[in-house]
């Protein structure tokens, strides 16, 4: 498994009227989790874009448990557990920091994708990579 903790907090633009965290922020904090893990495994998304291959969000999914707010401090744990063949598969968990709670919970799908438009498999250079960072 590749794990990431990822911190931020909440800010004024990220809530609706009532001051509760607008739920489509929440795929927003996703990315920023998501590109932090790659990050931290050495895997840049430009690094992935030079090679010609783009992972484009095919399925997004978010369970909404407890509410956040303006100025809440929290931190989203993205995962992959398994190595890609042509899609990849993150996993994210955001708390509130200091909490046990789940907040939110979900995950997003990636296919692996040519220039052209064309599903591939994930490259070599990439497998690699995921390879020498999962651990049991």
């Amino acid at each position: 498994m590749i794990r990431h903790f990822f911190e931020t907090k909440i800010y004024y633009k990220d809530v609706d009227k009532m001051g509760i965290t607008y739920y489509s922020r929440y795929l927003e904090f996703f990315e920023q989790a998501r590109t932090e893990l790659f990050s931290s495994i050495g895997l840049k998304v430009s690094n992935i874009e030079d090679l010609g291959i783009y992972l484009p969000v095919i399925t997004c999914y978010c369970d909404y448990k407890i509410s956040t707010k303006f100025e809440d401090k929290i931190i989203i744990q993205s995962e992959i557990s398994k190595i890609p063949k042509a899609r990849l598969k993150i996993d994210y968990s955001l708390k509130k920091k200091n909490s046990k709670k789940v907040s939110v919970s979900g995950y997003t799908i990636h296919a692996f994708m040519k220039e052209n438009g064309k599903s591939t498999r994930a490259p070599n250079s990439i497998l690699k990579i995921l390879k020498n960072n999962l651990t049991e």
